[in-house]
């Protein structure tokens, strides 16, 4: 039996702050809000880009905890597959983006870079190589 279409997938990552979170992916990366609840300090949002997007939410007395921060050896939060990571980095670096690991070939066969959020969320931008 054939299997039926999925096409993409939306992390979900607990922030410290949803506007604070929203500035960051917009300004560095290139994001749009999509939706956000309230409209004025809102507390969950949905940011996106093209075919990505992450849902995120703050919620009281819950701290991030980013894959990284749960042992160093669990890299990435999210990995977003970029048919061109040479062009992507040139352009988030010309928004003034700052690579928490730079463009690379990596040791495992892929080629990209990563960047951390302000709550310390990685995603890897790349593909194989």
């Amino acid at each position: 039996m054939p299997h039926a279409a999925t096409e993409h997938i939306s992390p979900f990552f607990i922030v410290s702050n949803v506007d604070q979170t929203i500035a960051f992916y917009r300004d560095n990366l290139g994001f749009e809000t999509r939706w956000k609840q309230p409209e004025r300090n809102p507390f969950s949002a949905i940011i996106g880009r093209q075919g990505v997007q992450i849902f995120i939410k703050s919620e009281g007395g819950i701290s991030p905890l980013p894959n990284p921060k749960r042992h160093p050896h669990l890299r990435w939060d999210a990995f977003v597959y970029a048919s061109d990571p040479d062009a992507l980095a040139a352009e988030f670096s010309s928004q003034g983006a700052a690579f928490s690991v730079p463009l690379k070939d990596t040791s495992d066969g892929l080629r990209g870079f990563e960047i951390c959020d302000p709550d310390g969320y990685v995603i890897f931008f790349g593909r194989p190589r």
